[in-house]
């Protein structure tokens, strides 16, 4: 029964980096346009990382114009997702950031994390 399961799974990406909740990243999407595909970039903090196999996903999290919070969720194994690039990691003390959501100005800031 395991080896119909491994055969459904889908294979992981090696464009996607190892990443944790309150990183910076990059999304790199492939968008179909009529007949054309491009790639979108998608640049936020990951408020929500979930694990699961082939259901893995994370849920970016930017500010657009106006002040106006956009979320947007990625499955990670995703063939749509063409890579994942991590600018920054932040240091947090949660799973899950949804207090971001409340947050604006430098409220809404975190603080690097510097490895030594």
């Amino acid at each position: 029964m395991s080896q119909i399961l491994k055969a459904l799974e889908a294979k992981k990406n090696e464009k996607v980096p190892a990443m944790q909740p309150g990183d910076t990243v990059n999304v790199h999407v492939k968008i179909k346009e009529g007949e054309r595909e491009r790639i979108q970039e998608f640049k936020g903090t990951v408020i929500r990382f979930r694990k699961g196999g082939t259901e893995e996903s994370i849920t970016v999290r930017r500010v657009a114009s106006n002040g106006v919070g956009v979320e947007r969720t990625f499955l990670l194994r995703s063939p749509r997702v063409d890579k994942v690039v991590v600018e920054r990691h932040n240091k947090v003390r949660r799973a899950q950031l949804y207090f971001m959501r409340g947050r604006t100005g430098k409220s809404a800031r975190l603080k690097q994390k510097f490895d030594n």
